[in-house]
Order: structure tokens, then sequence, then C-alpha cells
């Protein structure tokens, strides 16, 4: 796993053996950032990263100088390693919090620009969490949740989707409030 972009352009980062974390392929992750770079000024964002696994995505945009990143993760091997990450790169605008995802969800959050969620593909609640974003206003006015998953998981049905992309393996489905 590399970061790809920004102050730490190509940096190894190599999580432990006993990692379950599937993290988002470099190919899915650049071709995701193309799309944000010409929606956003990523030094004005604010991100929630839920799910985070291996933080892949958390030192992508701290890289790339966003300006808050909250980095969400339950499992303990997983948040220590985030959290020593973080310290060692000197991301001093990312926040590490040791929850459950669905929790941060359903609790009372400032809203952000872009809500990232990679959640386990065999998640059995994986279904709810564009509806729990939305209904929670997570979202600022313009921001987006961008939602990994697998592509046996259809979201056309949910109020507020208005993109797919299909990257491999990798599927991004893009929301904003309705």
């Amino acid at each position: 796993m590399r970061i790809i972009s920004g102050k730490y352009k190509g940096k190894r980062i190599q999580p432990p053996a006993n990692f379950r974390a599937r993290p988002t392929t470099d190919f899915a992750k650049e071709a995701l950032f193309n799309i944000i770079e010409n929606n956003f000024d990523i030094p004005d964002l604010s991100v929630l990263d839920l799910f985070a696994g291996t933080g892949s995505m958390t030192y992508e945009f701290a890289s790339r100088g966003a300006m808050r990143i909250a980095s969400v993760e339950s499992n303990a091997i997983h948040y220590r390693f985030i959290r020593k990450m973080v310290q060692e790169l000197d991301f001093a605008q990312v926040n590490t919090v040791r929850s459950d995802a669905f929790k941060v969800i359903k609790s009372p959050w400032e809203p952000y620009d872009i809500v990232f969620a990679d959640p386990p593909y065999d998640l059995e609640k994986l279904g709810e969490i564009p509806g729990l974003v939305l209904k929670n206003k997570l979202l600022t006015n313009e921001g987006w949740l961008i939602l990994e998953h697998p592509s046996r998981i259809k979201f056309n049905h949910i109020p507020g989707i208005f993109d797919h992309r299909v990257y491999g393996s990798v599927n991004f489905s893009f929301f904003r409030m309705p």
C-alpha cells in the first residue's frame, strides 16, 4: 500500500501481517482522487473516514493537505496502527477514533465535506449506511458520501445518489443530501 500524492507521495505503508483489512487498490484510489480534486479544494475539506481499516484513505487525504480528518476504526489492532502512522507522519489534522462506525453515524457530529466509508464487503448492514449518513446530516450542504462496496449491492433506489463508478472489483457510489 502506498500514498499516491501530496506531501508523502510514494511513501509505502506496510500494515502488520495480522491485518484483516482490504485496502482500496491504488488504481481505484487514484481514480477516486481525480474525481474529488475536480470537485473540491482538498486543503479546505473536512473528512470523516468510516471503517478506516489500514488508514489508507486517511493518509491520502492528510498527505494532500485536508484541513480536518476523523479516522474511525473499531478493531483495536487496526486503530493502533493508524494512530501510530498518523503520529509517525505528523498528521496533526487527523483525529483517530476507536469506535463502531454505526455509533458514529448515529451520534451528533458536525457535518463533513466528505464522508468516505469502506465497510467490510460482507457487512450485513452495509446497505443501511447511505440512509443513516443522510438522515443524521453528516454531510455539509455540498458534501458527498462516497461508499466503497461490492458490485452485488445496488443503491439506485436511495435518494441522494448521483454517481456510481467501477474500477476493477471496486465500486464507489456517490451520495449528497437530497
